[in-house]
């Protein structure tokens, strides 16, 4: 029998105010590996309840494939020979994403403005939405963010507010160049956070070889803290002078 007439039997949560995430995960996953489900919905408290008591599971989804417990989702992946995060594993998803993102949004404002993608214009809106966009994601959890900035950050750990401060002054520099307007507060701004940024960044990471996570994209991100936290912090450096000598 070949895995595309096999069959396997999943029991997940599917209940009124809850339906498991990994549950419709494992269905999915199943599916697309050739297997036909015979799909068991726990619908209540009890049932889950009764089910992990049967089985000696302490929780839900678990999959059976020829009688064989399989376990949950990540057991499941790791059955079919799928990587699984463990949640700290080390990733650049988050900068590839944001960067990504403000190329194209820079790109389509270029487009839009002049009719042409390739211009100066597209550079600087590049670097200023990219800025807008690490500013949002340092801001959505600003304590996060300020616990890992600290780690680093060298004016921060002699002044602890500014910590709190940086993801403001991110944002207000690159909503300002994004706007061309105030520069002459745009500038200083980016300048100054971004200079004290690349000493930082440059200091902890070769200087004093430390192995930390980058508070770049928030304080709950698995970015490692190195040549994408420099970057970030050379870009704003470079537009400053840019906008000040253009």
């Amino acid at each position: 029998m070949t895995a595309h007439t096999r069959k396997a039997t999943l029991y997940r949560m599917v209940m009124d105010d809850h339906i498991c995430p990994f549950g419709l995960k494992s269905r999915d996953l199943l599916k697309r590996e050739g297997y036909a489900v015979d799909d068991h919905r726990l619908t209540t408290r009890k049932e889950t309840d009764d089910f992990q008591a049967k089985y000696n599971v302490e929780t839900t989804p678990q999959t059976f494939i020829d009688g064989e417990r399989i376990g949950g989702h990540d057991e499941l992946r790791e059955y079919f020979g799928k990587p699984v995060n463990d949640g700290n594993s080390v990733t650049y998803q988050p900068v590839i994403a944001v960067f990504g993102m403000a190329a194209l949004m820079a790109l389509g404002l270029s487009w839009a403005a002049f009719g042409d993608f390739l211009t100066v214009r597209a550079v600087e809106w590049f670097i200023a939405t990219s800025m807008c966009i690490l500013a949002i994601l340092k801001l959505r959890d600003l304590e996060s963010f300020s616990n890992m900035f600290l780690g680093y950050d060298l004016l921060a750990q002699r002044w602890v507010r500014y910590a709190y401060i940086y993801p403001f002054g991110e944002a207000l520099a690159g909503v300002l160049m994004i706007f061309g307007a105030l520069m002459w507060l745009a500038v200083p701004v980016a300048l100054f956070i971004g200079t004290i940024g690349a000493v930082s960044v440059f200091k902890a990471v070769y200087i004093d070889k430390c192995n930390l996570k980058c508070a770049c994209v928030g304080g709950d991100s698995n970015v490692p803290l190195g040549f994408i936290s420099l970057t970030e912090n050379i870009m704003m450096v470079a537009m400053a002078i840019w906008m000040m000598v253009k």
